[in-house]
C-alpha cells in the first residue's frame, strides 16, 4: 500500500471514532440521569458509554494483533533473524505477564462493598496485580533503556 493510502485510511478511521466517540459522549451527558436530586448522579446512557469503550479497546488490541502478525510475516520473508527477535520480544513481554501474574497476591480483601464483591476473588486479584507489577516492571525497562541508549551516545562521542 502507498503512504498516501494508509494516511487515507488512518485519517478516516480516526475521525470516524472521533465523531462516533463525541456523539456517544453527548448521548451520555444529555441523556438524564436516572437519581436525580440525589448526591451521587447515576446517568442514564451509562451503559452506551461503557460498550462504546469496550468496542475501541477491542478493535485496538485486534488491529494490533492483526499487524503485529502481518509485520512478522513480511519480516520473517525478507529477514528471517529480525523476524525471530520480534516474536523474542513478544515472549518476553508474556513472559513478564506470567511471572507478575504469579507473584500476584491472590488474599480477598475485607470489608468490600456488594458491588464490588463480585471482583473480590483470586483470578482478579492477581490479574489486577499483574496488570500494576507489569506496569512497574515496563517502566523500568523504559527508563534502563533511555539511560543506556544516552550513556551509549556519550561514549560514541
Amino acid at each position: 500500500m502507498a503512504v498516501t493510502k494508509i494516511r487515507k485510511i488512518s485519517s478516516w478511521t480516526l475521525l470516524a471514532s472521533a465523531v462516533i466517540s463525541v456523539a456517544v459522549l453527548v448521548i451520555f451527558y444529555t441523556g438524564g440521569v436516572v437519581n436525580p436530586g440525589e448526591e451521587m448522579k447515576e446517568y442514564a446512557q451509562t451503559n452506551l458509554l461503557i460498550n462504546w469503550v469496550y468496542v475501541l479497546f477491542g478493535l485496538t488490541v485486534l488491529s494490533t494483533f492483526i499487524f503485529a502478525l502481518w509485520q512478522f510475516i513480511n519480516l520473517f520473508r525478507t529477514n528471517a533473524k529480525s523476524a525471530l527477535t520480534a516474536l523474542g520480544v513478544l515472549v518476553g513481554f508474556a513472559a513478564i505477564m506470567l511471572i507478575a501474574y504469579s507473584i500476584g497476591d491472590g488474599t480477598p480483601l475485607p470489608m468490600i462493598n456488594s458491588d464490588s464483591a463480585e471482583y473480590n476473588t483470586e483470578t482478579w486479584l492477581k490479574v489486577t496485580d499483574m496488570w500494576i507489577y507489569s506496569i512497574y516492571i515496563l517502566i523500568a525497562m523504559i527508563v534502563l533503556a533511555v539511560v543506556a541508549g544516552s550513556v551509549k551516545r556519550i561514549l560514541n562521542k
